[in-house]
This record gives C-alpha cells, sequence and structure tokens, in this order.
C-alpha cells in the first residue's frame, strides 16, 4: 500500500483511536435559547473515525478513552457498542456533584443564512485528566493492530494529554502500526492551555511520530506553524494553494508520507460545494467537486478521513481511497449526528459516480 506499511499478518483491530468522548446536545434547528427539546449524539474527533469505520466499512476498531462511572457514562458506552467499537477505558469516580465529567457539547444546525452555533462544557473533563501509564499499550498491541490515530482537539485539552498521545504513537510505530493526526486545529482549546505557540510546538513534536497527517491549510498553518496565503481570501476550492504547504510539510517532516483535506465552500448552511485532495508518496489526487444539501455538517471530515483509511487499509489506489472519503463524508453531513448511518455499498456507488435517483 504505497510507502504507508500496514502491518501484515493477523490483527486484532484494524484501527484504533486515542481521544476523548463527549456528549453533543442538539436542538436541531432551533436556538438553544428557544429548544424545548434536544437529541445526543456521542461524539468525539478521534472516536468518530474509529465508529464509522466499523459501523459502516465493517472494521475491527477501538478507542482508548477516559469514560465515568455515572448516567451520562452509561449513555456513552451504550452508543460505543452499538457502534461496534471495542472500549479500551480508563475509569474515573463521579462524585455526584462536581465531576469528573463527560464533557458536553452544545450544538444547532442552523439553516440557510443562519449558521450553525456551537459552545461547550468541557469544564473537570475526565478526558483531559488522561496522563501517560493510564493504558497498557504494551498489551493492547500485542494482538496487532494495523493504524493508530488521535488529534489535535484531544491534545489541546490539556498538558498531559499530548503526552499520552506520543506514547501512544511510539508504542504504534514499535508494533508497526501506521500513524495518523488530525490537527483539528481549535484556537479556544489551544488558548486555555498556553495559546498558539503552545500549540505549534505540540503539535510539531507529535507529527514527528506521523505517517499521515489530516487537516485543511489553516490547520497547517496554525498547527504547524507554516506560511502560506490568507485562507480566508483564498478560493476555498483551489487545492493548489494546499499542496503549495505540502513541500513545507515534507521538508520540516520527512516521516510525513501522506497529507489529505476536504475542501468545502459555504454558500450557506445548507448548501455546500464539496470536494478533497490526497498527497501521497510524492503524488498529488484531487477528487470531484460535488454539490452538497446538508442537513448536519458536524462530522463531515471525520466521515472523509475514515472513508480514506479504510481504502488505503484495503489495497484500493490512491484515487479510489480519495473517492471513498470523498463520497463517504458527503454521505454523514446528509444524516443527522457525528457518525455514519451510511452503508458500505452507498458509499461506493457514490464515489464511482452514482446518482441520488430513487432506489426502488
Amino acid at each position: 500500500m504505497s510507502g504507508l506499511s500496514v502491518r501484515q499478518g493477523p490483527s486484532e483491530l484494524d484501527f484504533l483511536a486515542l481521544g476523548a468522548l463527549v456528549h453533543r446536545l442538539d436542538p436541531g434547528v432551533i436556538p438553544f435559547r428557544k429548544a424545548k427539546t434536544l437529541d445526543i449524539h456521542v461524539s468525539g474527533g478521534e472516536y468518530n473515525v474509529a465508529a464509522n469505520l466499523a459501523d459502516c466499512f465493517g472494521l475491527k476498531t477501538g478507542v482508548a478513552t477516559a469514560m465515568v462511572n455515572y448516567g451520562i457514562g452509561e449513555l456513552v458506552q451504550a452508543r460505543v457498542r452499538e457502534m461496534g467499537v471495542h472500549p479500551f477505558y480508563k475509569w474515573f469516580e463521579h462524585d455526584g456533584v462536581r465531576g469528573p465529567n463527560i464533557a458536553t457539547v452544545y450544538s444547532d444546525r442552523g439553516q440557510g443564512v443562519r449558521p450553525p452555533v456551537v459552545f461547550y462544557n468541557r469544564s473537570n473533563e475526565a478526558g483531559a485528566m488522561l496522563k501517560p501509564g493510564d493504558f497498557d499499550w504494551a498489551s493492547i498491541f500485542s494482538k496487532g493492530v494495523k493504524w493508530f490515530h488521535s488529534g489535535g482537539i484531544f491534545a489541546a485539552l490539556s498538558e498531559t494529554t499530548s503526552e499520552v498521545i506520543i506514547e501512544g504513537m511510539k508504542a504504534a510505530k514499535a508494533a508497526g502500526a501506521v500513524t495518523s493526526f488530525d490537527l483539528n486545529y481549535r484556537a479556544k482549546l489551544w488558548a486555555s492551555v498556553g495559546g498558539p505557540q503552545k500549540g505549534v510546538e505540540t503539535i510539531r513534536k507529535i507529527v514527528e511520530h506521523v505517517d499521515a497527517l489530516v487537516g485543511n491549510e489553516e490547520d497547517l498553518q496554525m498547527g504547524l506553524g507554516l506560511k502560506g496565503q490568507d485562507v480566508h481570501s483564498s478560493s476555498k476550492l483551489d487545492p493548489q494553494s494546499f499542496f503549495a504547504m505540502i513541500e513545507q510539510v515534507r521538508n520540516n517532516h520527512p516521516n510525513v508520507k501522506c497529507v489529505a483535506t476536504t475542501l468545502r465552500e459555504v454558500h450557506s448552511t445548507n448548501r455546500h460545494s464539496w470536494a478533497a485532495v490526497l498527497h501521497l508518496d510524492g503524488q498529488n489526487y484531487v477528487s470531484p467537486t460535488m454539490e452538497l444539501d446538508v442537513i448536519d455538517r458536524i462530522g463531515g471530515g471525520d466521515g472523509f478521513a475514515a472513508g480514506l483509511i479504510y481504502g488505503l487499509l484495503a489495497g484500493k489506489s490512491p484515487e479510489e481511497a480519495l473517492k471513498l472519503g470523498w463520497a463517504h463524508g458527503a454521505l454523514l453531513t446528509t444524516f443527522p449526528g457525528d457518525t455514519t448511518m451510511a452503508k458500505l455499498p452507498e458509499v461506493e456507488a457514490l464515489a464511482k459516480g452514482g446518482s441520488a435517483r430513487v432506489q426502488r
């Protein structure tokens, strides 16, 4: 599989994610100040990829994460089981009043000219308390793991979470697993643990252990401190500015063999132009562009990552793997919630140019 050398032989897990789980409260198109009912979605930038790979693509996946022994924790555990993801939990006891907690994300969907509004309560979050030594990596990797993944949201939760990522990455590399990292740069999170410069320093240390990077042009600039054009004034669908930054990534981090991202032009909350790009082993690949009618945009990028990783693990060509990611990410925006409701044949049909005609 190109320059990404996947572990051969039997493996207990095709894919293992490391990150914090959250529950997202979703009032749909109603703003929170007027909401009377809420849907609850279980999510996490890293976990979502594992859930998608298990539920849609049929892979054996796991998640290493914090779990709290209380009602919200039980709800989250049930959803993880439902998606078919094997958990490796570091347990925390809830004191009945202050926590520790499973973080809460509040996110309406917006509508038309009204954008989605997202805010958080990550105070006293169990995931932020994770530290080196909390997971028995030797035992986890001893039965075989093909791909290990984490991300920038988890890295920014506390001083210790990035150390857990590096510990996991080193164990993964020693076990022969491919390692990937979704930059997912969030300025508000990094502000609480040292600011932008701290973010760059921390992410650069992590990326020393990474084979594959997921992140858009802004993620690369902010997360790795790279120079580039103003991402807000450039076309969101022009891949050339993204590819121009790849040379900087490869020069600074020659261990990185693969970089991928989605390209999204937001015309309104419910109408997006959608494409994706991949750089693998010195070659650049660009997907077609499609027009999306969006129900819920949260999780689309994780959907792309899942489809791409499935394609690479399955030995598909780079073009095919990119199209599978592009198609699955697009389908994911047509479902409520953060994780997939798509089936593999639907993804494959769209990747090959399938239409939205009624299937009878």
